[in-house]
């Protein structure tokens, strides 16, 4: 096992990972990639990655510097209207409520094709809600809830690297822990990333000192893909430590923020940001984390998408690994102690997963009334946004999103870009039923 705690690829046995067929054939690597997606984005016209106009992209652009992550008020204005909309009332003092202020602060400072530009030259774009490289894990975003008041699934996402964001989620590990981790922590966050990798599984962290780093660098020493999700944005390196080491994971998997380039860590970023480690992925992996540690936030999330989360033991006299023996101890985690049950553990839920739903099927007969009214007014192929969905049903946008998010929990309905539609469950339900004797 290489050394985790290595700066330069020599130490990590990383002597290729500037090219990381080196270790694996061109391609089944070309194939766990995505490699086709592009490395910059023509923000000037429709793009071949789905439906987004550049009008909605620019917009989504300028939002995700105009608001910050996890912004409901935001978020939730766009879900009714759409992101152009959204923008123009910011723009033209329209937008409700009192967090105009705070939005139209940020106006007079910023350039939105600037920082479409600014991406594009370290090889980024930014991928949006119909997009067809959009993962759709991160729909559950919808009724996972709040932490502190914040929530809900991005407006969009800045992407650094080549590789097709969904491609390379779509079979993916969380691996987070401390950032003061021991170097048992270390070596093992290493070992079961490098054995996960092997297994084809993307390892997704935070691209922090300590575990994260750990994790990052066992994926790329195995030639594996690995996706640094970033309180910063994707031309900031944080920590500046660092830079190569993201230089390497935008080389061989992406680096991924929803603040937009240039943006600078702020503490409640990292929190929020722990939602994107947790929906994206699988499951989520805890190694070393105190009794007060950032990673169990990231847990936490994991158990509100309705992910699978493990937890890797330490002796029991260390208190790095306190919070992980109670997250295991109260049935929050199941104990892990190799890279086989990691990807046991996600196997499991990835065929879950396979299907709309992420609850228990349930028939109509078990809706409540608000509920079945909503899902009448849901569209069949067609998404609808919720405003819309809100004035077939006759129902309060609020509501409609609530009822929307049991809908989706029960496999009734599925997302598709910034609207909703019924499920594939749903319609080959009702098409049996209206060719029925």
């Amino acid at each position: 096992m290489a050394n985790p705690a290595g700066d330069a690829p020599g130490q990590l046995g990383l002597d290729g990972v500037g090219d990381p067929g080196s270790t694996r054939s061109p391609e089944n690597q070309e194939n766990r990639r995505g490699v086709g997606a592009p490395a910059a984005v023509d923000s000037s016209a429709r793009d071949s990655r789905g439906g987004v106009t550049s009008a909605e992209r620019r917009a989504r652009a300028a939002l995700t510097r105009l608001g910050e992550p996890g912004d409901l008020t935001l978020a939730r204005f766009v879900a009714e209207h759409g992101a152009e909309a959204a923008y123009d009332a910011i723009r033209t003092s329209r937008f409700p409520g009192r967090r105009l202020g705070d939005y139209q602060s940020r106006l007079a400072a910023f350039d939105p094709d600037r920082d479409l530009e600014t991406a594009a030259t370290v090889g980024g774009r930014l991928v949006c809600p119909g997009d067809a490289e959009w993962p759709p894990s991160l729909d559950v975003l919808d009724v996972a809830g709040t932490i502190d008041g914040r929530g809900g699934p991005p407006l969009a996402l800045w992407v650094r690297g080549r590789t097709d964001l969904r491609a390379v989620t779509a079979r993916s590990c969380a691996f987070v822990g401390a950032r003061a981790a021991t170097e048992y922590g270390l070596y093992v966050a290493a070992e079961l990333a490098s054995g996960a990798a092997d297994h084809d599984v993307t390892i997704v962290s935070g691209g922090a000192f300590g575990i994260d780093a750990a994790a990052h660098r066992g994926a790329l020493a195995a030639g594996g893909c690995t996706v640094a999700v970033l309180a910063s944005g994707v031309d900031v390196p944080y920590p500046r430590a660092h830079e190569q080491l993201l230089s390497w994971i935008a080389d061989a998997g992406l680096v991924i923020s929803e603040v937009p380039p240039g943006s600078t860590p702020r503490r409640p970023r990292f929190l929020i940001r722990n939602r994107l480690i947790a929906a994206l992925t699988l499951g989520t992996v805890v190694v070393e984390a105190a009794l007060r540690s950032g990673a169990l936030n990231t847990a936490s999330w994991a158990d509100r998408c309705h992910r699978e989360v493990m937890g890797v033991p330490g002796p029991v006299t260390s208190v790095a690994s306190a919070g992980v023996h109670r997250l295991v101890r109260d049935g929050g985690a199941v104990l892990v102690t190799d890279a086989e049950e990691v990807v046991e553990q996600i196997g499991r839920l990835g065929m879950d997963l396979a299907s709309p739903k992420t609850g228990v099927s349930r028939s109509r007969d078990g809706l409540d009334p608000r509920a079945r009214q909503v899902l009448e007014a849901v569209p069949v192929l067609r998404a609808s946004g919720v405003a819309s969905i809100a004035r077939s049903a006759g129902v309060a946008a609020d509501e409609v999103l609530a009822a929307l998010g049991e809908l989706f929990l029960l496999g009734f309905v599925e997302r598709q870009g910034t609207g909703w539609r019924l499920s594939a469950r749903e319609r080959d339900t009702r098409r049996h039923q209206s060719s029925g004797p």
